[in-house]
């Protein structure tokens, strides 16, 4: 087994996995606890395609994450297991810190004592950044804006934890950067925006984009209802599609020596940021129908803008997006009405 993948049937790990080569997929494995309800459906996926899989949580069981990676020494591993959801975080704090920190730290140092030439890619968070409240915002009609020419964020603002989530997924990511400074280890962090896209079993805590496309999409094939945004909706967020995102992690391990021991912005740039209303309004015209939604109070130490500045990446990977959120939305509403998953919103 060459390539591992954490957190293997969840959104991205299910994707990925199924975007490699069939010949690869006969060397993949792959590493999940099953936690999530919907996490099953992608596993009966995955083994249709005949790709390995392995029950464990990996926070939980470090003598048989050391011998896995004793055993099998892997090429790479995508590190993409993790609690993802802000709510639970602050609801089950402990449970967050198990999922992203004290996992992470299993694999690393399984990695240094047993296969210190293993690759290990970790999927982060631009939540490390907070609320980004140092920055000068003005408030428009449909969202919020940067003035000045602003193009997104980079990698040189300050870390600023704010909320559990932050503080676990933050504190993994440097956890990550740190074993390649200190025990030189093949470690590499990517930020991510917000993902999208097919096969992302999103509920009204994680995965925005496709809950509020699943709200259109009831709306117009069954019925006109309610549903709530936070804030004023005025929120912005680069979209990133989950295709532009299985190619750059298949391209870094295969150039990972230019990234080792970096951290990097990922998402979908200025040119695919859209705030909440933005997005309502773009699927009210798509679908030809009228959306009825109420504001309720805004997230604790929520961003009033996220975008990343993809300019590192791009010099070090020549890696930028590809798909256009119109073209990935269209996608998105697709595969929901073809799942039916709208029915479960």
């Amino acid at each position: 087994m060459k390539y591992f993948i954490t957190g293997g049937c969840g959104f991205i790990g299910t994707n990925l996995a199924l975007s490699f080569s069939k010949k690869k997929q006969k060397n993949l494995l792959i590493l999940d606890n099953l936690s999530k309800p919907t996490a099953k459906n992608n596993l009966n996926i995955l083994k249709k395609n005949k790709i390995s899989f392995t029950k464990i949580d990996i926070a939980k069981s470090r003598n048989k994450v050391e011998s896995l990676i004793k055993k099998f020494k892997p090429k790479v591993i995508f590190h993409l297991a993790g609690q993802v959801a802000m709510s639970t975080s602050i609801k089950k704090p402990y449970l967050d810190f198990q999922g992203n920190v004290q996992s992470t730290v299993n694999l690393l140092e399984a990695i240094r004592k047993f296969s210190d030439k293993t690759i290990l890619i970790f999927a982060s968070t631009n939540k490390v950044y907070g609320d980004l409240e140092n920055f000068d915002y003005f408030e428009k009609k449909t969202k919020y804006i940067i003035k000045n020419n602003f193009l997104g964020f980079n990698e040189k603002n300050n870390l600023d934890f704010k909320s559990p989530y932050a503080c676990s997924k933050g504190s993994a990511d440097q956890y990550v950067l740190d074993y390649a400074r200190v025990f030189n280890l093949n470690t590499i962090v990517f930020r991510h925006s917000s993902v999208y896209g097919g096969r992302q079993f999103f509920t009204y805590d994680q995965g925005w984009v496709g809950w509020f496309c699943a709200q259109a999409v009831k709306h117009k094939l069954l019925t006109q209802s309610k549903f709530s945004i936070t804030g004023n909706g005025k929120q912005v967020r680069d979209l990133i599609h989950i295709d532009d995102i299985t190619k750059l992690y298949k391209l870094a391990f295969k150039n990972f020596t230019k990234l080792t021991g970096k951290a990097y912005n990922i998402g979908g740039g200025i040119n695919n940021s859209l705030s909440v209303i933005e997005l309502l309004i773009f699927l009210q015209k798509k679908l030809n129908i009228k959306l009825n939604y109420f504001k309720i109070e805004k997230r604790a130490f929520d961003q009033k803008i996220f975008i990343s500045d993809n300019k590192e990446i791009y010099k070090d990977l020549k890696w930028k997006p590809l798909i256009s959120y119109k073209k990935g939305i269209n996608q998105m509403i697709n595969w929901i009405k073809l799942s039916k998953i709208y029915k479960n919103v």
